[in-house]
């Protein structure tokens, strides 16, 4: 076998193969011999048809089989020579293809692209001196109690206020015409939550109890649905039930109940634990990303488009899994697929970028994870998985899924080192800024 390679691009390979007539007589052999064995022609005992029979009913799909074999085989032997990273399958052209005679093709493959990481130890980082507060501590016992809080009917007036649960009925029109997702019954909401259109739950400020009424709404014009986008939406709304939250009262039995301590101040040092160690997660994770930033800005190198593309199509699929399903949704994200792409593509790029240094990197400082710690991070996640373990084990039962695991490890690990070597500086909080918060 020859083949000769051809640089395209810093990403793009063209590799001309040419394979002798031996080599071409000796995979038709091969392929007719193997189809002869488990072929089952009328009139030839199994295994017995000759050639010539074989050749009359199968040629074209032998060929299609022969060339097939040929072109894999040869780009694999190709590929393994010259240590390419191939990301993508090849765009292959063949010459025709004769038993006996020399074959020869072409293809242009995408490969990930060579280049040399520097200056990646000691990067020099800054992280922002930040404490947990006391006012901190207190909003998420607040959060605990309204977690716990109880919903008790109104009693004493029969008009929505702002902060009641309201179930409803409501049925949407534009133009008087009805429009997909505008209709509900014993739809429960709270009024001011802000988990619907704040010009819907203003609207129900003030509708009385079982009592009809039309309400109209003005829809936003950057409103992800299309259809209600600028206009105003008609609503006949009937209130059903009007609840308010009920509080439960903040002393040592509720510490006993809802935070296993046995009093409010153990509670309180608890929770402020917790949040002290979130908060060295939120700030571990700023410096990986400022790790990480530093590395993109320093190495400039064309990433594959198939690359970025595979991203992309991950990034738009998780963008669009996160936008409202129904009309009455809070204001989404931007509807179409062309302009999430658009938007998202930069960052995607930088992601391929990233992963592509990280590797690179792990590779240089041999960073390897083994079998045993990806059985171990499978059982982990599984054992907190509750319900769904046996499908997550199904899943990861997958080669493919094992080996994306592996990868997440790696990196993991290679920024966990970064981190190590990296030269952090601690600065105070600017005055303006906003405090973290849990």
């Amino acid at each position: 076998m020859k083949f000769d390679i051809d640089i395209v691009s810093s990403t793009q390979r063209k590799i001309r193969v040419e394979l002798p007539g031996e080599a071409v007589n000796r995979e038709f052999v091969r392929a007719y011999d193997n189809l002869g064995r488990r072929a089952r022609i009328k009139g030839f005992r199994p295994g017995k048809a000759p050639r010539s029979v074989l050749e009359k009913l199968y040629s074209d799909e032998v060929k299609g089989q022969v060339l097939s074999h040929l072109v894999e085989h040869s780009l694999g032997e190709c590929f393994k020579e010259r240590g390419l990273k191939v990301i993508a399958d090849p765009e292959v052209e063949a010459d025709s293809l004769e038993e006996g005679k020399a074959f020869a093709f072409s293809a242009v493959v995408e490969v990930k692209p060579e280049f040399e990481v520097k200056n990646y130890r000691g990067l020099e980082v800054e992280k922002i001196k930040l404490a947990v507060s006391d006012e901190q501590v207190e909003s998420a016992l607040g959060r605990l109690r309204d977690g716990h809080a109880q919903l008790a009917p109104v009693e004493d007036r029969d008009q929505v206020e702002q902060g009641d649960f309201v179930t409803l009925d409501f049925v949407g029109s534009v133009d008087g015409k009805p429009f997909e997702g505008g209709k509900a019954e014993h739809y429960v909401m709270e009024v001011g939550g802000g988990h619907t259109l704040p010009e819907f739950e203003a609207a129900l400020v003030g509708l009385k109890k079982d009592i009809g009424a039309t309400i109209r709404v003005p829809y936003p014009q950057d409103h992800f649905n299309r259809e209600l986008a600028g206009k105003t939406v008609e609503f006949s709304v009937s209130v059903r039930e009007i609840k308010k939250k009920v509080l439960p009262p903040l002393d040592d039995e509720f510490a006993k109940d809802h935070g296993d301590c046995a009093t409010l101040a153990e509670l309180r040092d608890k929770l402020r634990t917790r949040l002290e160690s979130e908060l060295r997660d939120i700030q571990t994770r700023e410096l990986k990303e400022q790790l990480v930033t530093r590395l993109v800005e320093a190495h400039g190198f064309d990433v594959p488009q198939t690359l970025v593309e595979r991203q992309l199509r991950y990034l738009v699929e998780r963008r669009q899994g996160r936008q409202p399903g129904s009309d009455r949704g809070a204001p989404g994200d931007k509807s179409t697929v062309e302009e999430l792409r658009k938007d998202l593509e930069p960052h995607a790029r930088r992601q391929v970028k990233a992963m592509l240094l990280l590797e690179k990197i792990a590779e240089l400082e041999n960073v390897s994870v083994s079998d045993g710690e990806v059985q171990q991070r499978i059982e982990g996640m599984a054992r907190s998985a509750g319900e769904q373990a046996a499908s997550l084990r199904q899943f990861y039962g997958r080669a493919d899924a094992q080996a994306h695991l592996r990868d997440q490890m790696a990196t993991d690990r290679t920024l966990g080192m970064l981190l190590e070597w990296a030269k952090i500086r601690e600065i105070a909080q600017p005055i303006d800024a906003p405090e973290k918060n849990s």
